[in-house]
């Protein structure tokens, strides 16, 4: 196929003429998508509502100890609920504190906590003339929202098929006291998709830091949510990498159920070493005298074991892989040998990461709107919502139907098509 830079002027006026009898006919459809967020679909939720019937006024509401889970208490959750998790991200339950419904949360209280009081007797950052975070990019904008809220310095790190560059990681952290800890998604990361290496992982054990209170902030999101049984990523676990290389209490691993079962209502954990729990329980126990332990108890009933929760991610893969595969064929066959974007094909996760030319994401997302298809924000996947290239888009696929999705992609592609011609003929 002939790329769309080999055509001639003539041959590129005549594409975009096409292309805008194409985009126009979409607009007549009417659509109104949001698509910005990686939210499930209502077919999702509804895997979950047995939740809502394990428990009853005529139910036991006691754990295996005694813990009456009606009543105060119980500051880090209670042990069913650390052995679920704990099984779910390969740590032990000693490990672990359970949370309220969000891990976006805990990670805010982490950065909050070291704002004010440090880490493990450290200065507070208040106190410090600057604090700098490391931000693989493309990645997480909630991430990059909270750090940016408490002011401190982003540095954008560049992510590989296997992770972040950590040769540049390395000597950012042995070098400059300032950084004081990196964002990760280590797994099916946002929006890229991609899973961490075993070297990546090793090397991030084996950093040396040149803050004592620098921390790894290791947001293993979808350690569970894969689109095939039989192709999956693999992620070593880096707790027990980190206790090997003499790192114990390099990282901060969080976790939550919220795309398992209720995004809005599941049980949210960090996993840490016992030098880092007793620092956060000491800062926790003024902040609550403990989470929902009932939301605790209906999660370790449902669910059961990890075994269980293996069964019950499969059903939220069959309906999200033909999503994903729905998108990528029709990139495939709108966009492949055109020279004008690339895309990812994640194996898990919520997100497709798309890369245009440079200087068009901005453009293709504001057209993609004006069709009827609200896309994330552009820039919204580097720190303060600059990419230097403006051609970073993620794509959600998981909330549309099916149909939706299949119209939302064409216009999407058309789009991409329609605004890259337009830069080429502007540069003739």
């Amino acid at each position: 196929m002939t790329t769309y830079s080999d055509l001639s002027s003539e041959e590129l006026r005549q594409e975009y003429s096409r292309l805008q009898e194409r985009y126009s006919s979409y607009k007549q459809l009417g659509l109104n998508l949001n698509m910005s967020r990686g939210k499930p679909c209502p077919e999702q939720l509804n895997l979950s509502m047995g939740l809502m019937d394990v428990l009853s006024s005529n139910v036991d509401l006691h754990c295996a100890d005694g813990t009456d889970c009606r009543n105060y208490g119980v500051l880090g959750g209670i042990r069913e609920a650390q052995e679920l998790l704990g099984s779910i991200i390969e740590c032990p339950p000693e490990s672990i504190m359970i949370y309220g419904n969000s891990s976006l949360n805990v990670m805010y209280d982490q950065i909050s906590r070291s704002m004010t009081h440090g880490v493990m007797g450290s200065t507070p950052w208040c106190k410090l003339d600057k604090v700098k975070f490391l931000c693989p990019v493309p990645g997480y904008d909630r991430h990059f929202a909270i750090t940016e809220y408490f002011g401190i310095d982003m540095i954008n790190v560049p992510m590989s098929d296997i992770g972040p560059d950590m040769d540049m990681v390395e000597e950012l952290v042995s070098s400059d006291p300032a950084i004081k800890g990196i964002w990760c998604v280590p797994k099916y990361s946002n929006p890229t998709g991609i899973t961490y290496s075993e070297e990546t992982v090793k090397r991030f054990a084996r950093l040396k830091p040149a803050a004592p209170d620098f921390r790894i902030y290791w947001d293993n999101a979808y350690s569970v949510h894969h689109l095939y049984d039989d192709d999956q990523d693999f992620l070593i676990e880096i707790l027990a990498e980190c206790q090997k290389a003499g790192n114990p209490d390099i990282v901060y691993k969080f976790t939550s159920t919220s795309k398992i079962s209720f995004p809005g209502s599941g049980i949210a954990a960090i996993a840490t070493s016992e030098n880092n729990l007793k620092d956060i329980r000491r800062q926790f126990r003024i902040q609550t005298i403990g989470h929902d332990k009932v939301n605790q108890l209906r999660h370790v009933r449902y669910f059961r074991n990890v075994e269980s929760v293996r069964e019950h991610m499969m059903k939220h893969a069959a309906i999200l892989r033909p999503k994903f595969e729905l998108v990528e064929r029709i990139f495939d066959e709108e966009l492949s040998g055109l020279g004008i974007g690339t895309w990812t094909k994640p194996k898990g996760g919520y997100f497709i990461a798309f890369q245009s030319l440079p200087g068009l994401a901005r453009s293709i997302i504001s057209s993609c709107k004006e069709c009827g298809v609200e896309l994330t924000e552009a820039g919204a996947t580097y720190p303060y919502h600059n990419d230097p290239e403006n051609s970073s888009i993620r794509i959600a696929p998981t909330y549309p139907s099916l149909k939706e999705l299949e119209n939302a992609s064409h216009i999407f592609a058309t789009v991409v098509r329609l605004e890259t011609v337009r830069q080429l003929l502007e540069k003739r």
